[in-house]
C-alpha cells in the first residue's frame, strides 16, 4: 500500500484536446480521442522537438524556452488531430489532406496565438497601468500594479472563456489528464475508480506555469528603468523568453519537490487550476487512461517506485488519496 504522503515524479505530462487528451513521455506522445460514434481512437508518434536532441535543450534556464515552443507546436498538432474527427462527421466525408498546407496553417495560427497573448498579457496591462501615471509617480509601485493587472486579466480571461460550453468540456478533459497523472504518482493502479478519486490539481500544470511567468515578470520588470514607452514595451516582449526559462525551472522543481516553500509559491497557481480544470466523468477518465497506457508502462513504474506488482488492476483498490 502506498502512503498518501508519498508522491513520485513520473515524467509524463499532457494537455486536453477536443474530446480527448494528449499524453507525452520523453519524445513519445499519444493522442486519445472519443470519436462521435463513441469509440476511442489513439494515435502514437514521436516528437523530438525543434532541436531534435541537441544538448542546448539540457541547459537550465535555456531549455525552458525551447520546451515552451515545443509545447505550443505539439499542442497545435494534437488539437488539429482531435478536431479532424468532428470535421469528418460534420462534412459527411473525409477530405484529402494537404500536409504542407496544414503545417503552414498550424505555424501561422501558433504565431498569431503568441502575438495575441503578448498583446493581451504584456501590452494591455502596461497600457492600463500607464493611465495611472499622472496619479502615481512611483515607478516601482507602477511595476507592481502592472504585474497585478496582468494576473487579474488572466483570471478574467480564464473565467470568461469558461462560460463557453465547449471550453467547459475541455476543462473536464484537463481534469481527467491531471487525475491520471496524480493517480500514477500517488502509487495507485491506473483504473477508472482510482483515477476518479484522484485530485484534478497538479503542480506541473501549464496554468501554474503561466502564473509563475506572471510572478517572475513582476520581479524582472520591477528593475527596468527606461523612460521611452515604446522601448519599455519592447524590452518586456524581448524578456519574455527569459521569463519563460526561469518559470520553467521553478515549475520543474515544483514537480519534483514537496518542500514547504515550493508548496507556498505553488498555491496560487493551484488555486487558478480550480478554474481551468473541472471534474470529468468516467468516459473521460477512460480516454485519459488510453492515452497514458499508449506511452507509459505504469505497472513497471509502480513496481520500481512503490515496490509492488499489479497483475489485475481491476481487482486492486490501492492506496489512500
Amino acid at each position: 500500500m502506498a502512503s498518501k504522503r508519498i508522491c513520485r515524479y513520473s515524467g509524463i505530462g499532457g494537455q486536453a484536446v477536443l474530446e480527448g487528451i494528449m499524453m507525452k513521455n520523453k519524445e513519445k506522445y499519444a493522442v486519445a480521442v472519443r470519436r462521435p460514434d463513441g469509440g476511442v481512437s489513439v494515435e502514437v508518434d514521436n516528437y523530438p522537438g525543434i532541436l531534435k536532441g541537441s544538448k542546448i535543450k539540457e541547459i537550465p534556464f535555456i531549455r525552458g524556452i525551447f520546451n515552451f515552443i515545443d509545447s505550443l507546436a505539439l499542442g497545435m498538432k494534437c488539437l488539429n488531430f482531435s478536431a479532424s474527427f468532428y470535421e469528418e462527421e460534420e462534412g459527411g466525408e473525409q477530405k484529402p489532406k494537404n500536409e504542407t498546407g496544414e503545417k503552414l496553417l498550424s505555424v501561422l495560427v501558433t504565431c498569431f496565438a503568441v502575438v495575441l497573448a503578448l498583446g493581451i498579457f504584456v501590452v494591455l496591462p502596461y497600457y492600463l497601468t500607464s493611465l495611472l501615471k499622472s496619479s502615481l509617480r512611483n515607478q516601482s509601485l507602477m511595476a507592481i500594479i502592472e504585474g497585478v493587472m496582468r494576473i487579474l486579466i488572466f483570471i478574467l480571461y480564464v473565467g470568461g472563456i469558461s462560460l463557453m460550453k465547449d471550453i467547459r468540456r475541455l476543462y473536464r478533459y484537463h481534469g481527467a489528464e491531471h487525475k491520471c497523472i496524480n493517480c500514477i504518482e500517488r502509487g495507485r493502479p491506473l483504473t477508472v475508480p482510482n483515477v476518479m478519486r484522484s485530485s484534478r490539481l497538479h503542480r506541473r500544470c501549464g496554468t501554474s506555469f503561466i502564473f509563475f511567468v506572471f510572478l517572475v515578470s513582476i520581479i524582472l520588470f520591477f528593475f527596468i528603468r527606461v523612460e521611452n514607452p515604446v522601448a519599455r514595451v519592447g524590452i518586456r516582449i524581448l524578456l519574455m523568453p527569459v521569463v519563460a526559462g526561469i518559470s520553467y525551472e521553478i515549475i520543474r522543481l515544483a514537480g519534483r519537490s514537496n518542500n514547504i516553500l515550493i508548496q507556498i509559491i505553488s498555491a496560487p497557481g493551484m488555486a487558478i487550476q480550480r478554474m481551468t480544470t473541472k471534474e470529468p466523468d468516467e468516459s473521460m477518465a477512460e480516454v485519459a487512461i488510453a492515452a497514458v497506457e499508449a506511452v507509459f508502462d505504469w505497472k513497471q513504474y509502480l513496481k520500481d517506485n512503490f515496490g509492488y506488482e499489479t497483475e489485475d488492476p481491476d481487482t486492486e483498490e490501492q492506496a489512500d488519496a
